[in-house]
């Protein structure tokens, strides 16, 4: 006879039962590599999705040479990517959803991506010029109103209406 508790056995068939729970609702990876070709990091999900990433747009990877890149590791769960001599983790399900490190670094990236320049962007914005400028911002709808009172409380966002409605009455 086993000297294991019914209590325990019955809180390990529900740790299963939510992992698998969990193994089913999140993206988890079956296979990484670095592609040298690419230079990109590639992922298969248990559900044959394939997806590659440029490696320096990975939190911790930037500096690495494509040998380090190679190394990737599958954290055991599938959760998670492993560099052990980059010293960096990536979270698979935030890579799916495109955060590809901190909300610094993200941060970070999204400042030098709104720096590109572009003959396209630039004719974008002389096109934008030529009817205006960017279009105002319009009054919230009473629907919208109505759901923002619910989330913040009705005397914040009073106010602010009030503030938008009496700018627009002088203005107009």
């Amino acid at each position: 006879m086993s000297n294991i508790s019914p209590e325990l056995i019955a809180q390990f068939d529900q740790a299963r039962a939510a992992g698998k729970a969990l193994a089913e609702a999140e993206p988890r990876a079956v296979k990484a590599w670095y592609a040298t070709d690419s230079e990109r990091v590639f992922i298969e999900l248990t559900n044959g999705v394939m997806m590659g990433f440029p490696y320096q747009l990975l939190q911790g990877l930037a500096n690495g040479t494509p040998e380090q890149l190679a190394e990737v590791e599958i954290m055991p769960t599938g959760s998670a990517l492993h560099w052990e001599s980059l010293d960096a983790d990536l979270g698979v399900a935030q890579l799916v959803s495109g955060l590809f490190g901190s909300k610094a670094w993200m941060a970070e990236l999204g400042r030098h991506g709104g720096k590109s320049k572009s003959e396209a962007k630039a004719q974008a914005s002389r096109d934008n010029g030529k009817r205006g400028g960017r279009p105002r911002k319009t009054e919230a709808s009473v629907d919208e109103l109505s759901d923002l009172h619910k989330l913040i409380g009705t005397e914040k966002v009073t106010q602010t209406h009030q503030k938008r409605q009496s700018t627009q009455e002088v203005k107009g």
